[in-house]
């Protein structure tokens, strides 16, 4: 076993502190990798804070992770040492069912499921822990090969805000001749900005005021929409062929769905904590789709890396000490972040 400092909390309302986890030496198909950078997600803080479910404490979050591998196990074939890789928001599957062979492991139909990347049990029997540490073993099917031209701090939220945006992009053809709006410019919002603008859509952003104005045309959009201001919602009425909202809270269903033109599409990535409803008649009348979107697999959140690197596409990071991740989790909640914050390990 390997000891890596880390941090953790030992609550929903307990503030996060060092420790110390114990990461098991790679098996014969895996790698253990020195963990340089973790991206602070607003799953984390859902997680963490039990609004999502039950939690086990003490719990080490983190699944925007980029570090260089030290060990690798005696049958890997994929990764050596020296790599620089990252992982994402699970660590293992079954890899056998249907979805996992059609390479949709984070949706395993095992007994098992999918393995997270914390808050939930590894194929030791032990808890997972998460990025918020130096040092973690993974099974090589289930780790991404960083590009070289992505520094490490940029690449580690890649691994969530990048793929959960690039997989409902892709998904429904945003590209040349489309039409597309990203609803809320936070961590996931301004990658998709950026992602949809290196598509080749017309990316416009739907946003409550104009604060982010500047940065919206910066990372790529044609226009910003201030929902607050009077008008604003019907100006947009079926403009769009594709919407996706990253927002938890904040916006109706009818009110997207109105934005989008007849067989149009609104995506939805963020996880509101209350029942949604939506008036069936206007997704009926002009055959237009609501669909969830979830994150990706293992080949497409390395499809996503490799973009970013071909279109010089990273996140706006602002770089934190373990000791600030309390605060930086208030300022997320406060949407006080422009646009993701990212650990430095080394500084544990």
């Amino acid at each position: 076993m390997t000891q890596v400092k880390a941090y953790a909390m030992d609550g929903p309302d307990q503030p996060f502190h060092p420790t110390v986890l114990e990461r098991r030496e790679p098996g014969p198909t895996e790698v253990y990798f020195e963990v340089k950078y973790a991206g602070v997600c607003h799953s984390d803080i859902h997680t963490g804070r039990g609004e999502w479910g039950s939690v086990t404490y003490p719990l080490t979050p983190g699944h925007e992770i980029a570090g260089i591998v030290t060990k690798v196990g005696t049958d890997v074939t994929k990764f050596k040492v020296g790599d620089r890789v990252g992982v994402g928001c699970f660590v293992d599957s079954c890899g056998h069912c249907e979805t996992c062979r059609a390479g949709s492991e984070q949706f395993c139909r095992s007994d098992g499921g999918t393995i997270w990347t914390y808050n939930c049990v590894g194929r030791d029997g032990l808890p997972t822990a998460g990025g918020y540490s130096q040092g973690i073993t993974v099974e090589q099917d289930y780790i991404c090969h960083i590009p070289d031209s992505i520094p490490l701090d940029k690449a580690a939220p890649i691994l969530c805000a990048g793929i959960t945006l690039y997989s409902p992009l892709t998904r429904w053809g945003a590209g040349p001749g489309k039409k597309v709006a990203i609803v809320g410019m936070g961590g996931l919002g301004h990658m998709g900005v950026q992602i949809s603008a290196a598509l080749g859509a017309e990316t416009h952003v739907i946003s409550r005021t104009r604060a982010k104005e500047a940065d919206a045309m910066r990372f790529g959009a044609v226009q910003l929409h201030p929902t607050s201001e009077v008008g604003t919602w019907e100006s947009m009425a079926g403009q769009f062929d594709l919407v996706v909202s990253t927002l938890s809270d904040g916006v109706e269903l009818d009110d997207l769905v109105g934005c989008v033109k007849p067989e149009g599409v609104v995506a939805v990535v963020g996880l509101p904590e209350h029942r949604q409803q939506f008036l069936m008649r206007s997704v009926v009348n002009d055959q237009k789709i609501i669909a969830g979107s979830s994150i990706g697999g293992i080949a497409k959140t390395q499809e996503v890396l490799n973009f970013c690197a071909e279109h010089d596409i990273a996140p706006q990071i602002e770089i934190i000490s373990g000791n600030k991740i309390n605060e930086a989790w208030n300022n997320v909640v406060n949407s006080k972040v422009r646009y993701r914050y990212v650990i430095d390990t080394s500084t544990f």
